[in-house]
């Protein structure tokens, strides 16, 4: 009988992820045995400093895993410099992120709802609001989930991969379904995003089924040494890794969010809350992208070296999914007229941008990667910050045949995301218009901003794989899509601000068109309007304001802009550091 030999685990090696997760399962404790009034501000330090932390940890390992890669607890981790690189890209914008979802505005109120689980509407939600009470469990489920994407794009082991899968889906499902204002809606595209989630994590294990019946094991570097000893021409066996990879592919699709699998992201975009929008659409993007090219350049080592053509039938179908989805990304993007909404195709746009890097197979492509994933990232966090910030007011005028002037009643509403809401706001607010624009620029590839560059690797990666005609239509996708982020630009500053109609509601009527009406608003001195209870007088109206925040969205918002910058001016540093981080194969 054989003794159990326990695997000689390098703990230092797992410390990024240690400290994530670890610093999760603390934050639950805290929710037991913390008092309610210290709740918040503790588990807020908590959160920055397990992810400042982790990314510490990430620092002090660079040197040694670039000089040799390693495997951790019997190669179910593989600590590469891309992974490791990956890692630490997760950890800043988780931690960018996080301060966003941490923000107060001037009203006193979060973005997120008292008691999830309450009916919207009722008395039970009412008695909530009125109390006070604050959801500070988002905290614990945002480190799960960033430690679930961390472990997603670290490990060489399918089976862990689809565990990590979980992890980061779990919480994000229940943080989407949280909202303070359109619960309806928050509701609604939390079981979309868990219903979709659910068929693609099931393609992902059926082909981790598939490839381990063509291999014998689900380890990515033992696949590809299988292909290579053993040859794809093997009677029945090459159908099982092709569909196993095509399979595992799909799953990773649907979380980078790239056609046909795409169907769930605008929706979820615009009905979670918009600080977990943001968190979401930066590292769960990042998380994927690193795991796809993990799954799909390792694999390749071995598909390329027996059959070339194979991996050619691989190939198209990258390049078909990265051209579907540049062309919806940027032809349906350009007719939207919601900016979260824009802000969703504009993700998948740049999932399209992605990929068009990675069907070159090219060994520049890693360091490209990288570095789009965080150019991107740090833009999309900023300008779902922005979009946090700008807020229907409901006001009050007084008489005279203009209505007299208006004044202030209390009370903010929900956030205005309708495009044409957003004309005159650069004079109502310029430097928040100002790093707006400077994010969209940079999501458009402009030249001296972090975008320009990323989109320069990306496509340089697949002229330098031989698919130069594929790097041309990306380019024609992006000169298409700054269209629609100019048109949104030009209502900010162009445009003067919508003036109110003529026409008042009557006496006692329920506000149409106003976005937070119909979900709650809050007060400026920390009252709430219920749900369904907003009532306007014929004298009352709603206006667009950009309410101040009370300094961890500021703080995101000033850093991802001149993060944004330095990166497009000085991407030497951050090039050196992706370049190092491309030799990912141990």
């Amino acid at each position: 009988m054989n003794e159990f030999v326990a695997p000689e685990i390098d703990w230092l090696a797992l410390a990024p992820l240690i400290v994530v997760l670890g610093a999760g399962v603390v934050g639950v404790l805290l929710e037991a045995f913390v008092p309610a009034r210290a709740r918040r501000v503790t588990q807020i330090v908590l959160t920055l400093a397990a992810l400042a932390g982790s990314l510490a940890f990430v620092a002090v390992l660079w040197p040694q895993i670039v000089a040799q890669p390693v495997q951790v607890v019997g190669g179910s981790v593989t600590l590469t410099p891309f992974a490791l690189g990956a890692q630490g890209i997760i950890a800043v914008l988780a931690f960018l992120g996080v301060l966003v979802v941490a923000d107060r505005t001037a009203t006193g109120q979060d973005a997120f709802a008292p008691t999830a689980a309450a009916v919207p509407g009722t008395s039970y939600e009412d008695l909530a609001r009125r109390s006070g009470l604050e959801q500070t469990e988002i905290y614990p489920l945002l480190l799960f989930a960033a430690g679930g994407m961390m472990l997603f794009a670290s490990t060489d082991d399918l089976i862990v991969m689809f565990i990590a899968l979980e992890v980061l889906s779990l919480p994000l499902y229940v943080l989407c379904a949280t909202a303070r204002r359109r619960r309806l809606l928050s509701q609604e595209a939390a079981a979309k995003y868990f219903l979709l989630g659910a068929f693609a994590s099931a393609l992902f294990i059926f082909g981790v089924a598939l490839i381990y019946g063509f291999a014998g094991t689900v380890r990515l570097l033992e696949i590809a040494q299988a292909v290579q000893q053993g040859g794809l021409p093997l009677e029945g066996m090459t159908g099982l890794l092709v569909a196993g990879v095509l399979l595992v592919t799909v799953g990773l699709l649907f979380k980078v969010g790239a056609v046909p699998f795409h169907a769930w992201t605008p929706d979820v975009y615009t009905g979670a809350p918009t600080p977990i929008t943001g968190f979401m659409a930066a590292c769960t993007k990042a998380a994927a992208v690193a795991a796809l090219v993990e799954v799909l350049y390792r694999i390749s080592i071995g598909v390329q070296a027996v059959s070339p053509e194979t991996m050619r039938q691989l190939q198209v179908v990258i390049v078909v999914v990265a051209v579907l989805t540049m062309a919806v990304g940027t032809v349906i993007g350009s007719v939207q007229t919601d900016v979260k909404r824009l802000l969703a195709y504009s993700s998948i746009a740049h999932a399209g941008f992605l990929l068009v890097g990675i069907a070159g197979f090219s060994s520049q492509v890693q360091s490209s990667t990288l570095f789009y994933l965080l150019a991107y990232g740090i833009a999309t966090i900023g300008a779902f910050a922005v979009v946090t910030l700008v807020r229907e007011r409901r006001v009050t005028a007084g008489g005279g045949e203009d209505n007299g002037p208006v004044e202030d009643d209390g009370v903010v509403l929900g956030e205005a995301t309708e495009i044409a809401q957003w004309a005159g706001l650069g004079r109502k607010a310029p430097w928040l218009t100002a790093a707006f624009a400077l994010f969209l620029l940079s999501m458009a590839g402009i030249p001296l901003t972090a975008g320009f560059i990323a989109k320069f690797g990306a496509f340089s990666g697949a002229t330098s794989g031989g698919l130069w005609w594929l790097a041309v239509l990306g380019v024609i996708a992006s000169v298409v899509a700054v269209a629609f982020y100019l048109r949104l630009l030009v209502v900010m500053v162009f445009q003067p601000a919508p003036i109110t109609p003529g026409v008042e509601p009557a006496e006692g009527e329920v506000l149409p068109g106003a976005a937070g009406a119909g979900e709650g608003g809050e007060g400026a001195g920390g009252g709430v309007a219920t749900a369904t209870k907003v009532q306007v007088t014929a004298a009352q109206r709603v206006v667009v304001t950009v309410v101040r925040s009370r300094g961890p969205a500021a703080v995101a918002i000033a850093v991802c802009a001149l993060a944004t910058v330095i990166l497009g001016i000085f991407p030497s540093l951050v090039l050196n550091l992706a370049a190092e981080a491309s030799k990912f194969v141990p």
